[in-house]
Parts: C-alpha cells; sequence; structure tokens
C-alpha cells in the first residue's frame, strides 16, 4: 500500500491527467455509485431540496451521475437533457429514469458547449470536482447555456464533510484519494466552497448567487444568475 500511494502523490499532476483520472473512477464505480445515499438518510433527505428550488422550464443537467436527481428534475421541468461523460453511470440512469421529456447524452462538461439555451442549469455534487483553475471556464459554459434571465442551481457537499475524504497530501486541498471495493485507489478533485467565499468567487466571475449551507455545515445550496440577466 505504502509504493501505491507512493505513485499518487501529485507531484504538480496537470488537470488534464487529474480529470482523465477522475472520469476513470467514476466509470469504475459505477456499480458502487448509488451505495451512498442508501448508507446516508440525509442525502436521501436532501433529494426533497428540488422541491424547493426554483426548477421550471427547459432544464440542463449537467454531471447527471446515476439519475439520483434526474427524476425529481422531470416532474418540475418541461424537459431535461442529462449529461454524462461516463456510460456506465448513465446505462444506470437511463434504466431508473423512464420519463419522456428526460433526454440522456453522452458529454465530457469540460470539452462541451451547449448548442441551445435552457431555463435551468443544475449539477449536484459536481462542482467541489471543477478543479479551481477550471472555475471560470466552467461557469463561462453554464452562462452560455443559459436562456436570458435563467438560473444555475446546484447542490454539494459542503466544508463539514471534509472529514470524510483522504486528501492526497496536507498540502493539496483539492486532491482526494479513494478507494473502490476493489481495493483499487484513484486521485479525485474535491474542493470544499465555503459559501461566502463562493459567492466572492462567482461574484468576481459576474455572477449574482445566493449560497447557503444546509443540514450543518454538511450541504450547500445555491442560486446563481448572470448579472444583468436577472428578472
Amino acid at each position: 500500500m505504502a509504493g501505491e500511494d507512493e505513485a499518487l502523490v501529485d507531484h504538480g499532476l496537470p488537470d488534464d491527467a487529474l480529470l482523465a483520472e477522475q472520469q476513470a473512477y467514476y466509470r469504475a464505480r459505477a456499480p458502487e455509485y448509488d451505495r451512498v445515499y442508501a448508507e446516508r438518510e440525509e442525502l436521501r433527505n436532501l433529494l426533497a431540496e428540488a422541491d424547493e428550488l426554483p426548477i421550471t422550464g427547459d432544464v440542463l443537467e449537467l454531471a447527471c451521475g446515476t439519475g439520483q436527481w434526474t427524476g425529481a428534475l422531470a416532474e418540475r421541468a418541461h424537459s431535461v437533457t442529462a449529461l454524462d461523460a461516463a456510460a456506465e453511470t448513465l446505462d444506470i440512469a437511463c434504466a431508473r429514469v423512464t420519463s419522456p421529456n428526460v433526454l440522456f447524452t453522452q458529454a465530457d462538461v469540460f470539452t462541451w458547449h451547449p448548442s441551445r439555451r435552457y431555463d435551468t442549469v443544475f449539477f449536484a455534487y459536481w462542482l467541489s470536482h471543477v478543479p479551481p483553475s477550471r472555475l471560470p471556464a466552467f461557469w463561462n459554459t453554464v452562462r452560455e447555456a443559459l436562456a436570458p434571465h435563467g438560473k444555475a442551481i446546484f447542490i454539494d457537499d459542503g466544508p463539514g464533510e471534509a472529514w470524510r475524504e483522504e486528501f492526497l497530501t496536507p498540502q493539496s486541498a483539492s486532491t482526494v484519494v479513494r478507494q473502490l471495493d476493489d481495493g483499487s485507489r484513484h486521485r479525485v478533485v474535491k474542493v470544499f466552497h465555503e459559501p461566502e467565499t463562493l459567492t466572492g468567487d462567482l461574484a468576481a466571475l459576474g455572477w449574482s448567487a445566493d449560497v447557503r449551507l444546509v443540514g450543518g455545515r454538511s450541504f450547500i445550496v445555491g442560486v446563481a444568475e448572470p448579472v444583468g440577466e436577472r428578472g
């Protein structure tokens, strides 16, 4: 294990290499992905948050995973276009959500560009997997995908969940190591955003955002609009 951990040490690993490893991890994790929802009641309860969020019209869901949130979105939306890079998780999502107003598409969020605009862009447990250096480009993609007066809505782990992770090194605050059932260990981006800091970062990128903690410090929920596009 010590040798394997040494091999995982991040010696300035470029974002592209780290993101490729992250994508491989989620492909391999697909059969295990839903276990956390079965084991943690607070996550199942968090699904009810969708009922309180301004999800309307045509919805784009980024990094939909196994579709845990897609069905709830479909109940509120006119249509849902759900993207994920991993075919393995999309297969599970397609089996879980069969609503006629849902279209699943395989696409890498970091290289994908929208061909149309949506009233709502939604992403759950994805923002924390965006490297800090990629935040401006990511939020520009979200902006491109939003119709006038549209909203970006997100849910993610809060800072109170950081204790669950094994950080690569004390100096690497945005890279963690995760182990799968087969014992393999993988580097994954994981950034625990503080609401006030994230609100300021988004303001600097031209967004007006309301980011709040729920469940103590366990989760964050945010609603953001491009400045100048408020209704």
